[in-house]
């Protein structure tokens, strides 16, 4: 190999690497940040897309029985984890499973 033939695929090389720093510039510099509301408030709708959700086409129409099943099962847990605790205060041993716990007196 040549003293020309090992310079030439040095440029090219740096060539090459110098073109990918430039795009990797290029496009990390497409967005400024400009289109903000406020700071922090950056979102902005597709086209098409209204402002609002609320009454559009897009609105879910959440069911409330829907909703508040998760905050019945977390009153649930929780009146089990009472018991537990009571239990444990009571007995100085834990247990689970709440069926498994004695009846009150």
């Amino acid at each position: 190999m040549s003293m020309i033939d090992r310079s030439l695929k040095t440029a090219l090389a740096l060539a090459g690497a110098g073109a990918l720093g430039l795009a990797m510039i290029g496009g990390a510099s497409a967005y400024d940040g400009t289109n903000c509301k406020a700071p922090g408030n950056c979102w902005e709708p597709k086209p098409g897309y209204p402002d609002k959700v609320a009454g559009s086409k897009y609105d879910p129409k959440h069911d409330p029985k829907e909703i508040n099943k998760q905050s019945e099962s977390i009153k649930a847990m929780e009146a089990r984890n009472a018991q537990r605790v009571a239990n444990f205060k009571k007995t100085g041993t834990f247990v689970y499973d709440v069926s498994k716990i004695p009846a009150a007196n």
